[in-house]
C-alpha cells in the first residue's frame, strides 16, 4: 500500500484553492456530519493543506482545540492567514511523525490527504497513536477511479493524446482510494468498528475557461502535468477536454466530485 514519491507541486495555497481547495470545504461539512465527534473534542488535522477541514471543524464541530499540521510551508502559510481563531495552531509535520504524545487528542482527521503519505499505514498508525482509547480515527480521499469527474476529465484526455500520462493518473497511482482498500488500511492500522461512505458534491464551473485556469496553477498531479507540457501540447490537451466536457447552452460545465470517507474507534 505504498504511495510512489513524486513532487506534486505543493507549495502555493493561492493557487490551489482554485483547483481543489474550494471542493474540499464543500466535502468536510459532510464528512464532520458523518463521524459526529461530540463538541468540545480536542482535534488534530493531519496534512492540513490550505486550512479547508481546519476551518470546517471550527464552524460545525465546536472543538475545545484544533491543531493541525502539513509539511508544505506554503500551505501553512496560507491556511494562517485565513484561520486566525486562538483555539487553532498550526506547524510543519510529517503525517508519519506528528509531534503530539500519545493519547493526547479525542479525534484525528485527514483530508485528502493519505493517499499521498509515502507509506499510508505508518500514517494512520501515528493518527491512532495520538488518540485517545474511545476515539475517532477518519479521513476522507477522492473517488479519482470514478467520480471525481474534473480529474477524470482531466486524465482521460491527458492519456488519449499521450499514452505515458496514464503512469501519472491518480486513479492509477492510488488503488487505495475505494471502500474495501480504506477499510483494510484502517483495520491494519488496529482500529475498530471501521466503516466507509461516499460523499457527493456538485463541481459547478461557469465556464470552460472557470474549469481550466485552475490546471495552470501548477498545484497537484494534474496540474503539474499540465505546466510540464510545451506551450503547443498544453493547448492540444485543452482544446480536447474543451470538445470533451458536457457543457449547458448557457456555457456552464456541471460535474460531480465523489470523496470516499472512512472512520474507524482506537481501542480503549
Amino acid at each position: 500500500m505504498g504511495s510512489e514519491q513524486r513532487d506534486d507541486g505543493w507549495k502555493a495555497g493561492d493557487l490551489y484553492e482554485p483547483y481543489v481547495g474550494r471542493w474540499s470545504r464543500r466535502v468536510a461539512d459532510a464528512f464532520l456530519g458523518w463521524i459526529a465527534v461530540p463538541p468540545e473534542a480536542d482535534w488534530a488535522d493531519v496534512g492540513c493543506g490550505t486550512g479547508a477541514l481546519t476551518e470546517a471543524i471550527l464552524v460545525t464541530a465546536r472543538p475545545r482545540r484544533v491543531r493541525a499540521f502539513d509539511p508544505s510551508a506554503g500551505f501553512l502559510q496560507f491556511a494562517r492567514r485565513r484561520v486566525t481563531r486562538p483555539s487553532v495552531s498550526f506547524a510543519v509535520a510529517d503525517a508519519r511523525s506528528l509531534p503530539l504524545a500519545t493519547d493526547s487528542v479525542d479525534a484525528t482527521v485527514a483530508g485528502l490527504v493519505i493517499n499521498f503519505v509515502p507509506e499510508p499505514m505508518s500514517g494512520v498508525r501515528e493518527m491512532a497513536r495520538i488518540t485517545r482509547g474511545g476515539g475517532t480515527v477518519a479521513a476522507y480521499v477522492w473517488d479519482y477511479a470514478d467520480r471525481m469527474e474534473l480529474m477524470r476529465y482531466f486524465w482521460d484526455a491527458a492519456v488519449a493524446l499521450d499514452p505515458a500520462a496514464e503512469a501519472l493518473d491518480e486513479g492509477r497511482r492510488f488503488p487505495m482510494c475505494r471502500p474495501q482498500a480504506l477499510e483494510d488500511l484502517f483495520i491494519g492500522s488496529g482500529l475498530r468498528d471501521v466503516a466507509t461512505d461516499a460523499i457527493d458534491i456538485a463541481t459547478v464551473f461557469a465556464s470552460f475557461d472557470d474549469f481550466w485556469s485552475p490546471f495552470l496553477g501548477g498545484q497537484g498531479p494534474a496540474p503539474a502535468y499540465a505546466m510540464s507540457l510545451p506551450e503547443e501540447r498544453r493547448g492540444l490537451l485543452r482544446d480536447r477536454l474543451r470538445s470533451a466536457l458536457p457543457r449547458r447552452d448557457d456555457g456552464s460545465v456541471h460535474l460531480v466530485a465523489r470523496a470516499w470517507a472512512v472512520r474507524g474507534t482506537k481501542p480503549a
